[in-house]
């Protein structure tokens, strides 16, 4: 007889149940929040659609025998697992508005990658300003979470006119790229490389840099492309008699570009193998995925996987878009970890934070975050008839946030940080409560980890406390970080800034005698300004935040980032030699 049990069981078979069922009547109260969500997610999917149809027609790709790259994603990711990030990032302001790559996570042949498609609907799949950086931000992504990097490559080069913002500014430009591929590779990374149509200058060492290079019959990959190679004038300048010689060039490299298979299979070799279809290349390379190492799911899981008790859908009742609004987080818990099932640490100390384990997809994970509500007689630094407010951090829960952690990175256990933080308790008393080293000691004990982290901002990430609680401005662990239709990324609140602003300038009106009201326009304009620069909208054209996700997506999310970091760890923790659970139950 074989008798088989998942490990620990006495701690991870069954934990701690959180939520409860929403009454018909919630549901009905909370409908105009369900509408305005919604709407937040509508207006930028319509945006995304929009520029979906800039550029080059579907149709008229597929007349030169292509495949778009969307098609192309389609096609080489497993059915229902792609994950979009970056979708409106521009930075650069872009007339395009957007840069010129698409970029996600997608199960090729049941492992996770990140996936990063040039876009040939546009310019050909050319370099624009701000590319580099989104390239960077999602090959951060595969180097973080030890997964492999899969390009699906169409380049044309460079948008002339731009050159000077995407391929050299400082260490963010187009070469970072290249040293990006050549660093995952010497991390044992693979970077799989899919390629198609013409793919001169940046494009070729798009082509040359990953490990495996797989190619379209009709693709090649160069130093310089045709326009170059036939562009040279050794005059300085332009005339008839260079003009014609210009024309003679082009012709011939138009017929011939530089860099084909005959060069690269034939000759060099680089090429691994040739298809005479677009898909043979996209089949290929999930032949290859196969081949790349990755734990079984059941060599981690703690517990089959399952859903939670309660639908994810109703997240849109639970959260308020309302900033100002209190709910309780322990039904966002419910609707987000399997089973609705949670394991906490130190509850009673620091109550406006929790920390503790759940599992997603059956395999254990950490997550910290805010607390919402009043806590009466709190923080016990700020004396008799203090009342504590949740979204804020104090002295307790920073501490408890550090020691957890720190444990966290004895087992091993990922963290996924949920923010809807005001910020960090200010004045005297937290200044001598120490909260400013307490600060600093969060980011420290992160440092001092080499945990993958993805942060979820649920509503407010505001300040320092943005960068303590995970924000990936703070430490080298984060992932990435996603925000629902009701996030709020920005420094301070609108109303917060203006009383920082123009308080002093009241003060010296008043006395004078002088009207106040243009002061008071002054403030409500710069409160407008802070609240339109901390719009969902605005945060992921920005990067302050890497995707804006719809919340009955939010799961799928976490899930993704779960089995992606125990895919293939460079670390192991056995789950029976764990010690975090064990504190946790004493």
């Amino acid at each position: 007889m074989v008798r088989k049990q998942t490990p620990l069981k006495p701690y991870f078979e069954k934990m701690n149940v959180l939520g409860k069922a929403l009454s018909a009547g919630e549901k009905k109260r909370t409908a105009e929040n369900v509408s305005a969500l919604k709407e937040v997610e509508n207006n930028l999917g319509k945006k995304l659609e929009k520029l979906n149809q800039d550029g080059t027609p579907a149709e008229t790709i597929h007349k030169r025998g292509e495949l778009t790259a969307y098609e192309r994603i389609e096609y080489l990711v497993d059915p229902g697992t792609w994950l979009p990030f970056h979708s409106l990032l521009n930075t650069a302001g872009n007339e395009e508005g957007r840069t010129n790559v698409i970029s996600g996570w997608g199960k090729i042949e049941g492992r996770w990658a990140v996936v990063v498609a040039f876009n040939n609907q546009m310019l050909a799949g050319a370099w624009v300003a701000g590319m580099p950086e989104q390239v960077m931000r999602a090959t951060d992504m595969a180097k973080r979470m030890n997964i492999p990097l899969v390009w699906v490559l169409q380049c044309s080069g460079v948008k002339l006119t731009d050159a000077h913002k995407s391929l050299f500014p400082h260490r963010t430009g187009g070469g970072a790229t290249f040293y990006r591929n050549a660093e995952l590779n010497e991390l044992g990374i693979p970077v799989l490389n899919a390629i198609f149509g013409t793919n001169p200058a940046g494009g070729g060492y798009h082509g040359i840099s990953p490990t495996i290079l797989i190619a379209h019959k009709d693709s090649n990959i160069a130093v310089g492309g045709l326009g170059i190679v036939g562009g040279m004038s050794p005059k300085g300048h332009f005339d008839m008699e260079t003009v014609q010689q210009v024309i003679e060039a082009t012709k011939k490299f138009k017929n011939v570009p530089p860099g084909r298979v005959t060069s690269h299979y034939d000759k060099t070799a680089f090429f691994r193998e040739v298809h005479d279809t677009e898909t043979g290349v996209l089949d290929s390379i999930k032949e290859y995925m196969k081949d790349l190492p990755a734990y079984a799911p059941r060599f981690f899981r703690v517990a089959e996987p399952a859903a939670p008790l309660y639908e994810e859908s109703e997240l849109y009742n639970v959260v308020p878009l309302n900033p100002k609004a209190i709910y309780d987080m322990q039904q966002v818990l419910a609707r987000l970890t399997d089973s609705s099932e949670f394991m906490e640490y130190r509850a009673e100390y620091g109550p406006e934070v929790f920390c503790g384990i759940a599992k997603m997809s059956g395999l254990p994970v950490a997550l910290i975050g805010n607390n919402q509500g009043f806590y009466q007689k709190y923080p016990e630094y700020a004396g008799e008839g203090s009342m504590g407010i949740g979204g804020k951090l104090y002295r307790q829960g920073m501490i408890k946030i550090a020691e957890f952690v720190t444990l966290c990175d004895r087992d091993n256990l990922p963290i996924i940080w949920l923010q809807d933080t005001t910020g960090i308790d200010v004045g005297d008393i937290a200044e001598e409560a120490e909260l400013l080293g307490l600060g600093q000691s969060i980011l420290y004990s992160i440092q001092k980890t080499n945990l993958s982290m993805m942060t979820l901002v649920l509503r407010k990430a505001t300040a320092a406390a943005h960068y303590v609680l995970g924000g990936p401005q703070g430490n080298k662990n984060n992932a990435f970080i996603i925000g629902s239709p009701a996030a709020e990324v920005y420094v301070m609140h609108g109303e917060t800034a203006a009383v920082a602003t123009y308080s002093r300038r009241l003060v010296k009106e008043q006395d004078s005698g002088n009207s106040l009201e243009p002061v008071i326009e002054k403030m409500n304009e710069l409160v407008d300004i802070y609240y339109q620069r901390s719009r969902p909208e605005h945060c992921v054209e920005n990067g302050f935040l890497d995707e804006v996700v719809p919340m009955d997506k939010l799961r799928a999310y976490c899930l993704a980032f779960a089995e992606a970091n125990y895919q293939n760890p460079r670390s192991i923790t056995p789950v029976h030699q764990m010690i975090l659970p064990r504190t946790i139950k004493g």
